[in-house]
């Protein structure tokens, strides 16, 4: 009835599918609920403005989270200092140069168990057209049937060229800088 060539065939992908890791389930990341800020200050004054728009891919499985994955991308003309002139100022070439650069991202290289219900976070962070590899925790919650993936990445402004000429000088506007995250997903 069946061939020992394809006995063979079914046996050899049967051994391939058992032999590849579990893949970390996609969820679906709802805008509405989650949130991408930086935090900085300016003349020693905390201020914190909000993209308003950007698109997080997280592939999560609780049993391996080393094989989960995480991505984000922000749209920077987005970024919203609650003010039109500073809005628009922001999206200057001295500053993130939305015109140019329109999009930073995060993509990570590896995500690994902590204490506390933590993730390590791993990997690379793209603005303005500078990569640096970063790291931070990350706070995993369920609440009720979603999963709350929560953080803050400090980097440093002028890593990045945000804020170019007379704006490198820090004492006017700190280079530290905390990008803050709360991604609401669902399965």
């Amino acid at each position: 009835m069946f061939t020992s060539a394809f006995l063979r065939r079914a046996a050899m992908i049967t051994a391939m599918a058992l032999a590849m890791p579990a893949l970390a389930a996609a969820l679906k990341s709802d805008p509405a609920k989650s949130s991408v800020s930086a935090v900085f200050k300016q003349m020693n004054v905390p201020v914190e403005a909000k993209f308003k728009k950007f698109n997080a891919q997280i592939d999560y499985d609780s049993a391996k989270p080393e094989a989960s994955k995480a991505s984000i991308d922000i749209d920077i003309p987005s970024f919203d200092l609650g003010d039109a002139e500073f809005n628009k100022e922001a999206q200057k070439k001295e500053w993130f140069n939305g015109a140019q650069f329109p999009k930073a991202s995060f993509v990570s290289n590896a995500l690994k168990p902590a204490a506390g219900g933590k993730l390590d976070v791993v990997g690379k962070l793209s603005i303005k057209g500078k990569t640096a590899d970063v790291s931070f925790p990350m706070m995993i919650k369920k609440e009720g049937n979603t999963q709350v993936f929560e953080g803050a990445l400090p980097i440093k402004r002028l890593a990045f060229n945000i804020g170019e000429g007379e704006w490198k000088d820090t004492s006017m506007v700190a280079d530290e800088v905390v990008i803050k995250f709360r991604v609401v997903a669902t399965q």
